[in-house]
């Protein structure tokens, strides 16, 4: 059998350029600038292109990584302590992302195809023939590879998926908008992706030249926090009485439903509850803010929702953050702890006769918490999050990007609160 010839230097540049390619589109396209997103859905044609699996493996490793760049910093801000942690959670994060993909992965069109007759000669109906069979075999396998990494499990770490651009190609187009962008993508997999693209960028110059941010819903009023890593730690009834104040401060003569941030709160207990209710009475206001519930086994990262008549718990969160706040294993081995996954529940809560769709952080940054919540039918996207760890990267922004994209899909009004 004679021996595999190793990949020449034409090979390996070729290689090299595709990586790169990818490395700049993850870059640019979850910059934080929610007009920049549609850059991401040029990730196929590199993935597409490659010439070996792994090559694709090494594409879709450089997309993602470079999508996520933020996570060392951050994780090295949460934890007070060197990048070393935070490179080896970021590496970990891709793994199931370059997973998916390298195994979607499928001979590029004229490889590994060879025509009847004498080996590498094929009639031109069979060239043809043979094209078409492999570009929609690309093309449903991205597909494919697209759903896996939008579901649980491996949605659970499916950040920077290009899908999410569906928001600034097809503004108020809701699903119809979803499937568009599906199939640009597809498109983007086959020989004919330069057409793909042309047709994409006019799509994207003219969304871009009337873009609109989401409307506010009437009555409803974000406030963000400047309160550092002292929000949610800082349990004193001082720090509440700080909080009441801001709310009664930014709240209009109009404003029904004020949103505080993810964990504002801290620790949601009877005290607490009868310190806001107090503190709102006489007042037609009613405040959504994230709190902890603690209980023997672990705790909910929730939203609550108080006013001078009521307090109830309004929303359990269906996704922490894995590893820092869901930590599964903790169950299995009989510790407890950590922050609960409600994976299924809640995906919308109704309030003030309104049907809310809630996202506590990390919900953000996935697929399937949001298109679990529009298969309800919600007239509001409520988005609350604690990003103080987030210092010096662009993961806030990438958050609010996201969100404003799915909001301006399916014509949402869109609230949103954040703690820096």
């Amino acid at each position: 059998m004679p021996a595999r010839s190793s990949p020449s230097i034409r090979e390996r540049s070729r290689a090299a350029l595709l990586i790169a390619l990818a490395i700049i589109i993850g870059a640019v396209g979850w910059s934080g600038f929610v007009l920049a997103l549609p850059v991401a859905m040029l990730f196929p044609m590199p993935w597409a292109s490659s010439p070996s699996r792994l090559v694709a493996a090494l594409v879709s490793a450089g997309y993602f990584l470079a999508a996520s760049r933020g996570l060392p910093q951050g994780v090295a801000n949460f934890y007070a302590a060197d990048l070393w942690p935070g490179l080896l959670l970021w590496l970990a994060a891709s793994a199931s992302f370059v997973l998916v993909n390298a195994v979607a992965w499928t001979c590029p069109s004229g490889r590994g195809r060879p025509g009847k007759g004498r080996p590498g000669k094929r009639r031109p109906e069979e060239a043809r023939e043979g094209r078409v069979d492999s570009d929609r075999a690309r093309a449903v396998r991205y597909l494919a590879a697209t759903v896996v990494m939008a579901l649980p499990p491996f949605g659970i770490t499916g950040w920077a998926q290009p899908i999410t651009a569906a928001g600034v190609l097809f503004p108020g187009w809701g699903w119809w908008g979803l499937l568009a962008t599906a199939a640009g993508l597809a498109m983007m997999t086959s020989l004919y992706w330069p057409a793909a693209a042309v047709a994409l960028m006019s799509v994207w110059v003219w969304s871009a030249a009337s873009w609109t941010a989401p409307s506010l819903a009437e009555g409803w009023k974000g406030v963000d926090l400047d309160l550092g890593q002292s929000l949610g730690r800082d349990t004193s009834l001082d720090r509440q009485r700080v909080l009441i104040a801001t709310v009664l401060r930014n709240a209009g003569d109009d404003d029904r439903f004020i949103v505080l941030a993810e964990s504002a709160l801290g620790f949601w207990t009877p005290t607490v509850e009868r310190l806001w209710r107090e503190a709102l009475r006489d007042r037609n206001l009613t405040v959504i803010a994230g709190a902890a519930v603690l209980d023997g086994d672990g705790y909910d990262n929730v939203l609550v929702a108080i006013s001078s008549q009521a307090a109830e718990i309004l929303y359990r969160e269906r996704m922490p953050v894995p590893g820092s706040m869901w930590q599964p294993w903790k169950a299995w081995t009989g510790e407890g702890g950590g922050a609960r996954a409600h994976i299924v529940a809640n995906p919308v809560v109704e309030l003030g006769g309104m049907r809310l769709a809630p996202l506590i952080c990390y919900e953000q940054l996935i697929v399937w918490p949001v298109l679990q919540s529009m298969l309800s039918s919600p007239d509001i996207i409520v988005a609350a999050g604690n990003g103080w760890w987030t210092s010096g990267t662009s993961i806030v922004a990438i958050q609010e990007a996201s969100t404003t994209a799915w909001a301006r899909l399916f014509g949402l009004p869109l609230v949103t609160a954040f703690n820096i």
